[in-house]
């Protein structure tokens, strides 16, 4: 090897070597595994679930078919929940006494004729001696006139004294009738139970909501003893301004619902007002409603819905197909694969069905019972692909 062949080959093993040191560094680019990468329109459609049909019926989930039907149009009011007066009673002594014993307490749940208080009182006897003053006179002026009538028939005494004694019957039988009826006065709530005492007795079914006596109290036929209320029905009442009150009728149906309780019911409109309230300028209406678990308490203020005008609704859904998806009202719609989320618009809701004005056709059928199973699973496969 000459000299010119040994300097060609050490250059060439620089070159070499400069290569190995550099390369990676500028032209090699590392590759990333190609079953990790999708392309655009490989990628899983967002909303869809796919499911058949054995899963479907495990999972509990129902299905219903949006279809037209009959809404009306609801004319929302505040309201206030009071007590039924014509189940209410404001219990009051039949005569001026002393409370002598409270047989109940405040809010105390009583049965029909259940005894309340017990008054003695100085005009019950005072009408008793009266009535029995009155029996006797009776007695004697029948007598006499039994008497004076047979001297009379048998030409001993004169006619003068047969009428004069069939007058005093009269006045003693009027009299008679007249203690009486003071005595009948105090029936009702009141039970005379001998001597100068009376019992305050319930006149129906109810609960105590107002008490004003207490034991040794002086009271009057003017003092306020007990409010008893079936509460079994309330009113709810509400104002309605005259330009909607051509809206508002008797007979109307009414939905009830109470933030607080996150319950509703239903009722029908019992009486609308001929007067406007001065304050108000509204006239009051008036709805009875059903209270079986005593829920609805008098004072509650409650939010009222009024049936008003009613139209078809081209497109409608059961209330519980409705779920809340990105923050927007949507539905799930069956498809072949399983369902699909779509967004709609929602318009009045009525009887457990609510309209939809944009994003379904009539004919579709969506999930009901069981929808929320479908957005819970919904939210986990977005989730695991967020990751």
């Amino acid at each position: 090897m000459n000299k010119q062949q040994g300097l060609a080959l050490a250059v060439a093993a620089a070159i070499a070597l400069a290569a190995m040191v550099f390369w990676p560094a500028t032209s090699v680019a590392p590759q990333a595994p190609v079953a990790s990468v999708k392309a655009p329109e490989e990628e899983e459609e967002e909303g869809v679930l796919v499911l058949n049909e054995q899963q479907i019926q495990a999972a509990g989930i129902q299905l219903a078919k949006a279809q037209p039907r009959q809404i009306s149009t609801l004319l929302s009011l505040p309201g206030e929940v009071r007590f039924d007066e014509d189940r209410t009673s404001h219990i009051v002594p039949r005569a001026a006494g002393v409370v002598e014993s409270v047989k109940v307490n405040l809010g105390q749940r009583v049965k029909q004729g259940e005894l309340l208080a017990v008054i003695a009182s100085q005009q019950i006897s005072d009408q008793r001696s009266e009535l029995a003053a009155s029996q006797r006179r009776v007695e004697l002026a029948r007598t006499t006139f039994q008497r004076e009538r047979q001297l009379w028939q048998d030409k001993i005494s004169a006619e003068q004294d047969y009428l004069l004694a069939r007058q005093a019957l009269q006045e003693a039988e009027i009299a008679l009738n007249n203690a009486r009826q003071k005595m009948n006065a105090l029936s009702g709530s009141a039970v005379l139970v001998g001597g100068n005492r009376y019992e305050l007795r319930a006149p129906f079914a109810g609960v105590v909501v107002e008490k004003h006596l207490g034991v040794g109290e002086v009271v009057s036929e003017t003092s306020a003893a007990f409010t008893l209320s079936d509460l079994s029905q309330v009113w709810v009442t509400f104002g309605v301004f005259p330009k909607d009150l051509n809206k508002v009728q008797v007979g109307r149906p009414v939905k009830v619902s109470s933030a607080e309780m996150g319950t509703d019911v239903m009722g029908t409109v019992a009486y609308v007002g001929n007067l406007l309230g001065e304050q108000t300028r509204t006239a009051t209406v008036r709805v009875s409603v059903a209270n079986p678990d005593d829920s609805w308490r008098p004072g509650l203020f409650v939010a009222v819905q009024v049936a008003t005008d009613s139209y078809s609704a081209p497109v409608t859904v059961p209330v519980e197909a409705i779920q809340t998806v990105e923050d927007k009202p949507s539905l799930f719609v069956r498809t072949a694969e399983g369902f699909v989320t779509r967004h709609v618009e929602l318009g009045v809701s009525e009887n457990g069905f609510v309209e939809v004005r944009q994003g379904l056709e009539a004919g579709v059928e969506v999930a009901t019972v069981g929808s929320f199973v479908l957005k819970s699973e919904l939210g986990k496969a977005s989730a695991e692909h967020a990751h």
